[in-house]
């Protein structure tokens, strides 16, 4: 049983028109999804209250959060991370953060409680907000505060982090517990935000062993990113043995994306998402939730979005994309869109590509080593 989340109250999330974690991404993925006539049948989900944030945040800093929600920046926001380039306040910042939360929670509990098996929660994402501080566009982070939920009901959680950075918020705020797996493919800190997701960081205490990292070179090919995938993801999941997965399925990692260095396309990222979904029926009785993050280009995102909720609802992938569609967004944003799907056939002219290739799948090779003599605590 799969359950589609979205409301559109997700679109209050908003830093301001010239910030690029816009809720236009999600607008125009929901626009082209009804297009396609998806079927989605979206479920509304509640908005989380103050007390299922604390369970995952300071006191203070929600304090902070609420503060700043009448748009005006409160005494020492910038300490906690609010104020900033990344997050700059907005109104309404502390409901519209609790209602992404609330999306991902209420996902949480649903196949908790045996109500659904895969949940796609249309929305949040939102790995790098810490216990204290806001960071890189994320309030709340939605993700820890459903892991906790399926920590309470004891289920052994495997969190997969896709987004091109690294899942530094989530793997901080469970790094002590050996019941949730992190593992985290990111470009490496060494040439991105949040410059963290080393080999090295593989949990602290009882949780050692339970976070795995997988930072990849600059110009990484979808080839050498899936064999990356494959050579950490099954073999940590086979040895975890997850009650459930939560994916983190940013579309950040794609060659169009302004903000970052790797070299996906949608043919990669299809061939990810449905490894996710294999991975979850072979290693979690199919319990999969799934969550939205980074993503900024938005022809690509969009697209990368459509193909996610396709393939996780099991609807058809067209070739090509309505044209009412394309034209409807074309003069919104006034440029030209790709006509299909997927992106058009391409091969990349990377001088390095052998090396890099190399050096990603040492990488892969270390950040197992890394883990697997701690994993007797499992």
């Amino acid at each position: 049983m799969t359950t589609f989340l979205f409301h559109d109250r997700y679109l209050d999330y908003h830093f301001g028109p010239q910030h690029p974690f816009s809720p236009v991404r999600q607008e125009m993925t929901m626009d082209l999804l009804e297009a396609l006539g998806a079927p989605l049948n979206p479920v509304a989900p509640p908005v989380a209250t103050r007390e299922e944030v604390r369970r995952v945040h300071g006191e203070q800093f929600v304090e902070k959060v609420e503060a700043a929600s009448d748009g005006t920046p409160p005494p020492e926001a910038r300490a906690f991370g609010l104020n900033t380039g990344d997050v700059p306040v907005f109104e309404g910042m502390d409901a519209a953060a609790r209602g992404l939360v609330g999306g991902t929670l209420y996902g949480a509990r649903l196949i908790a409680d045996g109500d659904a098996t895969r949940v796609l929660q249309f929305g949040g994402g939102l790995h790098h907000a810490h216990r204290a501080r806001a960071s890189g566009f994320c309030v709340y982070n939605d993700l820890s505060v459903a892991i906790h939920a399926l920590r309470e009901q004891g289920l052994r959680v495997a969190y997969v982090d896709v987004d091109v950075h690294h899942g530094d918020g989530v793997q901080h705020l469970h790094d002590d517990d050996p019941g949730v797996l992190t593992v985290s493919l990111h470009e490496t800190g060494r040439a991105l935000f949040p410059g963290t997701g080393h080999v090295e960081e593989i949990g602290k205490g009882a949780g050692r062993g339970f976070s795995l990292n997988v930072p990849l070179a600059p110009y990484t090919e979808p080839d050498s990113y899936l064999d990356a995938f494959e050579h950490v993801v099954p073999h940590a999941l086979q040895h975890f043995q997850p009650d459930v997965i939560v994916a983190q399925c940013g579309a950040d990692a794609h060659f169009n994306d302004p903000l970052a260095d790797l070299l996906l396309t949608t043919q990669a990222y299809d061939t990810i998402f449905r490894r996710l979904l294999a991975l979850a029926d072979d290693h979690a009785e199919g319990r999969l939730l799934c969550t939205l993050g980074g993503g900024y280009q938005l022809d690509t995102v969009s697209r990368i979005w459509a193909l996610l909720a396709l393939i996780v609802l099991s609807g058809e992938l067209p070739d090509t994309l309505p044209n009412d569609y394309r034209e409807r967004w074309e003069a919104r944003l006034d440029a030209s869109l790709t006509p299909t799907l997927h992106d058009p056939e391409r091969t990349f002219d990377v001088p390095r590509q052998s090396s890099i290739e190399t050096q990603n799948r040492r990488t892969s090779e270390q950040a197992l080593e890394q883990v697997a003599s701690h994993w007797h605590y499992a």
